[in-house]
């Protein structure tokens, strides 16, 4: 066969993709394994993080052995059993049509359906609770935005605040990841002395005095559209569609809930 021939042209154009696909593949199920560890490790410092349990230079796995992770049936706002957490995936659940449901009521997170049960996160000292670490999300200008926020063992004040996955616009939406942003909410209040959802995420500036002043959180300048995204996933999934009702059971019965 003719070295310039469209024949041979073609033969070791096929060949070379036939390696590289072999390449890429094997590369895929060698590194499988690898980027689920880190998957499942930067969830965890997203965790702690938002609990403010992450140190420098500290060990993920040894500084995530102070949290327990807890089961949710948001239906009967108790914990249940139902499931393994350690193997429970509630965005894979949140999929399927056995382990979800509509949102029932007003959709202000544009979530369109939700696990039946979630996965929260709690810290203890002995048999004392310390923090409820809660899973966020609802969309924002360009995604749906993933967040954990954890609120001091009266589940009412901000302990701290992360998003962990969005991809809302760089410099603009994506000032979520903001430390100077996410350091306005440790010391907010969610709910009022009625126990009605107070806290809001506004447009423009917060007042730093007055009545609503600890309940409010600058909003994210530039970006309307995620504000208001950030705005309606924290007041839905605080409010009494989403985990208003465990978090009152769980102070209730000193932490234990079932």
């Amino acid at each position: 066969m003719h070295k310039d021939s469209i024949s041979k042209t073609i033969m070791v154009a096929t060949a070379l993709c036939v390696v590289c696909a072999i390449l890429v593949s094997t590369a895929a199920v060698q590194l499988k394994p690898l980027q689920e560890r880190n998957k499942v490790l930067e969830t965890k410092r997203n965790i702690l993080e938002a609990a403010g349990l992450m140190t420098e230079g500290g060990d993920i796995e040894q500084l995530f052995e102070q949290i327990e992770p807890r089961l949710v049936d948001l239906n009967t706002a108790n914990f249940t059993d139902a499931f393994d957490p350690a193997k429970y995936d509630e965005r894979r659940a949140a999929k399927d049509p056995g382990l979800s449901e509509k949102i029932p009521g007003k959709d202000i997170a544009k979530i369109r359906r939700r696990a039946k049960v979630v996965k929260i996160y709690l810290v203890k000292d002995g048999d004392q609770l310390q923090t409820i670490i809660l899973p966020l999300y609802g969309k924002g200008l360009w995604s749906t935005m993933y967040a954990f926020i954890a609120l001091d063992a009266d589940g009412n004040k901000v302990k701290g605040l992360t998003f962990y996955d969005h991809g809302e616009t760089p410099g603009l939406g994506g000032e979520v990841e903001n430390p100077l942003w996410k350091n306005l909410w440790p010391g907010k209040l969610i709910y009022d002395e009625k126990g009605e959802i107070a806290i809001q995420v506004i447009k423009g500036k917060a007042k730093r005095q007055g009545p609503q002043a600890m309940h409010t959180i600058d909003g994210l300048g530039g970006s309307t559209l995620t504000t208001r995204g950030v705005n309606n996933l924290v007041r839905y999934w605080l409010g009494e569609e989403g985990f208003a009702p465990f978090l009152r059971n769980l102070i209730k019965q000193g932490g234990k809930n079932g």
